[in-house]
């Protein structure tokens, strides 16, 4: 599920019980995010100049959202199936994407609906950091993985939560944050869970996979001229991290 970090109004490290409620907001956020600096044109690009050519390869787009990224990766030639946790925005990806786009609404903390080495990619666009365990989908990513496989994934950087939270959390453990998104006229309460970059790598080998690329790359240069003050900001402050990990051929 693709996110932005503006209107953030309040860290603390308790869990919300209603949050990440993103049916109670799903066209507000789909507006929001579809043109913002943050999506737009720095995570949403990161993603698919990792994923580099994509033409007839059968990707599943885990944490699809309104369907921005499916769209962009089916416009470059890839075969997109997306599943989302949120039946509205499964709802908006259907809207968008089309009939022919094979969309579900799924957990990714349990079985996925889909075969033993069904897919050659899974992107996961800003989704993991929702999860407190990375195992059991980390497990479903690979099991649906073909051998040589990738999983490309962006989370928030544990520096983010490391920095904003109050109190401050130690750095090597693993702990929730949550925060109100105020966007739209609404104060929306979000849950994130935050680990340290050890924790990351471990979690994606312990589930198999062979890490590849870890990478911290810069938005696009020309929203410089239409995000003048916000860009200097996003260009210097760590935001996101990005990975490729790949299923082992043999």
């Amino acid at each position: 599920m693709e996110h932005e970090t503006g209107g953030l109004e309040e860290a603390r490290t308790s869990p919300s019980a209603q949050a990440n409620d993103y049916d109670s907001f799903a066209e507000a956020y789909s507006a929001e995010n579809e043109n913002n600096l943050v999506n737009a044109y720095y995570e949403r690009p990161a993603m698919l100049a990792i994923a580099d050519d994509v033409t007839g390869r059968r990707v599943l787009d885990a944490g699809c959202g309104a369907g921005a990224l499916s769209a962009e990766l089916q416009a470059r030639g890839a075969v997109v199936t997306g599943v989302d946790i949120s039946s509205e925005m499964v709802r908006l990806a259907k809207r968008r994407l089309g009939d022919g786009t094979p969309l579900h609404v799924a957990d990714l903390r349990d079985r996925l609906p889909f075969a033993d080495a069904a897919f050659d990619d899974v992107v996961a666009s800003l989704v993991l950091h929702y999860l407190e365990d990375w195992g059991s989908a980390l497990a479903e990513f690979h099991r649906i993985l073909k051998p040589g496989g990738r999983l490309i994934a962006s989370v928030e950087h544990p520096f983010v939560a490391y920095t904003i939270s109050d109190p401050r959390p130690g750095y090597f453990a693993t702990t929730s944050y949550s925060f109100n998104w105020e966007f739209g006229g609404s104060t929306l309460p979000m849950t994130f869970w935050r680990r340290p970059l050890h924790s990351m790598i471990d979690a994606f080998t312990g589930a198999g996979f062979h890490l590849t690329t870890i990478s911290e790359p810069q938005p696009d240069p020309s929203a410089r001229e239409i995000f003048p003050d916000d860009f200097e900001q996003l260009a210097t402050t760590p935001t996101f991290l990005f990975f490729v990990v790949e299923v082992p051929t043999s």
